[in-house]
């Protein structure tokens, strides 16, 4: 048997060889105490109050919002063919504006980020859209939209070709909204591009080509699968700031002193812009808070199936 003492060395032996569970520092907390109350007051109240709101009917003015439960959700889901207008248009949308600028976008910074005589002022010219101000260049480009002397009709009826009716047509205030949308907000994408570019060894592509490979062959088999987390990055962002556009919607559909009208037929009017609507031009406070609700929902259902599905196409080197 053992002496007393050994057993106490068995037991401190002990005590010492189990995993110490590591003391969580208050420091830490201090550290993200302030991020975590903006996200707090910024991002969890409003949405808790915009959740309670969409249960009211309200006109922004009284002091009485009239309780009237999921009665909002049942007239936006089953009875507001506006409101299904809105999401089919903002599909259309993304649909054309997200793959066009990420393909433009991919395309540039692959020319870029070879060794091109001037390359630092072509880079600083394809971001410098994205930092201007919208209301500056959708100044500029109602100009060039202008049906009866803008620069694009006056180019295509130089090619002989019939002008379009960009901003007065239900049929082309979408394909001109999308135009824009794409050259304003194609830099940001080129530069997350690039910086992906710039991170992949250039040794890789070199034994590419010394083992025979051609250009196209060597960027889809060696240069693509290495740039996949970008382009994960650059999608996830990319469709969720689309699907949120409505600053371009409201500047482009402006008529006078109607305000903004959401173009000939509604058909630039978008989820974001009919939200506004509801709320700012119609007085329809509750309402909207259902809008945002369901908005907010759809976001986060399109950001997790995006997240399953192609999460395990990604190469991570």
């Amino acid at each position: 048997m053992a002496t007393p003492g050994q057993a106490q060395l068995v037991r401190t032996a002990s005590v010492r060889a189990r995993p110490r569970r590591r003391a969580r520092p208050l420091e830490a907390y201090i550290f993200i105490a302030p991020a975590l109350i903006l996200l707090g007051v910024f991002l969890v109240v409003p949405a808790i109050s915009a959740f309670a709101l969409s249960l009211y009917r309200w006109d922004l003015i009284s002091s009485n919002p009239t309780f009237v439960g999921f009665a909002n959700f049942e007239r936006l889901l089953l009875r507001d063919g506006r409101w299904w207008q809105s999401v089919w248009q903002t599909v259309y949308f993304v649909g054309v504006s997200v793959p066009v600028g990420m393909a433009i976008a991919l395309f540039l910074a692959a020319l870029l980020h070879s060794r091109l005589p001037g390359r630092g002022w072509l880079r600083a010219a394809i971001f410098s859209p994205y930092v201007t101000p919208p209301v500056a260049t959708i100044s500029i480009w109602m100009w060039i939209f202008n049906a009866d002397y803008g620069l694009l009709n006056a180019a295509l009826a130089a090619v002989h070709l019939p002008k379009l009716g960009w901003l007065i047509t239900p049929e082309w205030i979408m394909p001109a909204i999308i135009i824009y949308s794409t050259w304003h907000y194609t830099g940001v994408s080129f530069i997350l591009f690039l910086a992906g570019l710039s991170n992949i060894p250039p040794d890789l592509g070199e034994a590419a080509r010394v083992d025979g490979a051609t250009a196209w062959r060597s960027f889809w088999n060696v240069t693509w699968p290495l740039l996949t987390p970008t382009t994960y990055f650059v999608l996830i962002i990319s469709m969720i700031g689309s699907f949120k556009v409505f600053n371009v919607v409201y500047l482009f559909t402006v008529s006078g002193s109607a305000g903004a009208t959401g173009g000939p037929d509604k058909a630039a009017s978008t989820i974001g812009f009919y939200l506004w609507q509801q709320a700012f031009q119609f007085y329809h406070a509750g309402y909207a808070g259902a809008i945002s609700v369901v908005f907010f929902i759809f976001l986060v259902l399109l950001t997790v199936i995006q997240m399953r599905t192609l999460s395990g196409r990604v190469f991570y080197r």
